[in-house]
């Protein structure tokens, strides 16, 4: 999965088709991107064979609708904490009986042929992903509870804020964020539930925890850490280049 923070435009997708991902996470939580430019980029994702998924801003569960009309593939909601909290999100994501979702007629990920309720229901319903993203403490101790609910497919412990609520910001070695993935990767597996792990910066810390329940999605990292990263290695080879070539004054 590719972040994608700063893009606007379909190039992204296709750098993230070219390059082997397979799916995107296009974030409106650390962004000021519309949701008119998000819906555009799922749509394309789709038509160029990507899964796209949005995190959407805390507690903005308004727009979870429009984005799922708008072509997204699922919804990943931040800062959860309990399960009245992840409840109203997996309801709003799914049509009635089992959940409360607006009916609609044509979408992008049916091709925009207008289909009846019987069949757009259910063919929707089983493809839309639903992610709770737990960052708290409370919310890792109601993660069993949370992971029962009808509607919710994967749990995802986001180690960044996480590390932060136990007073150790990027200390992803810390015990307490073992204790989380070990605790919560018990609750997926009970209720059948995947669980992804995100913001673990030390790949070594990320192979160790992996074995306590972390399925096979993985970030490969944001369109504008990335960009950063190439334009920061660049500058420095072109300066080390130019640095060797310059004539050193004489030595007298």
């Amino acid at each position: 999965m590719l972040g994608i923070r700063g893009s606007r435009t379909t190039d992204i997708l296709q750098i993230a088709k070219s390059t082997g991902h397979h799916s995107v996470m296009i974030d409106l939580e650390h962004s000021t991107m519309s949701t008119d430019v998000a819906a555009q980029l799922c749509a394309a994702a789709g038509a160029f064979g990507l899964t796209a998924l949005v995190r959407i801003p805390e507690r903005e569960y308004g727009m979870i609708g429009r984005l799922l009309d708008g072509g997204a593939h699922g919804i990943i909601a931040p800062r959860i904490e309990t399960v009245a909290e992840a409840e109203l999100v997996a309801r709003a994501c799914r049509f009635a009986p089992r959940g409360q979702r607006s009916q609609t007629a044509q979408l992008p990920q049916l091709g925009m042929r207008p289909t009846p309720a019987r069949e757009l229901n259910p063919a929707l319903d089983g493809t839309t992903v639903v992610q709770i993203l737990l960052e708290t403490p409370t919310g890792i101790a109601n993660a069993d509870a949370i992971a029962q609910l009808d509607g919710v497919d994967m749990i995802a412990i986001g180690a960044n804020d996480f590390t932060a609520e136990l007073g150790t910001p990027g200390r992803y070695d810390a015990p307490g964020l073992r204790d989380a993935v070990a605790s919560v990767g018990e609750a997926c597996r009970r209720h059948g539930k995947l669980l992804v792990l995100g913001g673990v910066g030390d790949q070594a810390v990320m192979d160790a925890l992996v074995p306590l329940g972390v399925c096979s999605l993985r970030i490969t990292g944001t369109d504008t850490a990335l960009l950063y990263q190439a334009a920061d290695a660049a500058a420095k080879a072109t300066l080390a280049r130019s640095a060797a070539q310059t004539p050193q004054p004489a030595q007298h």
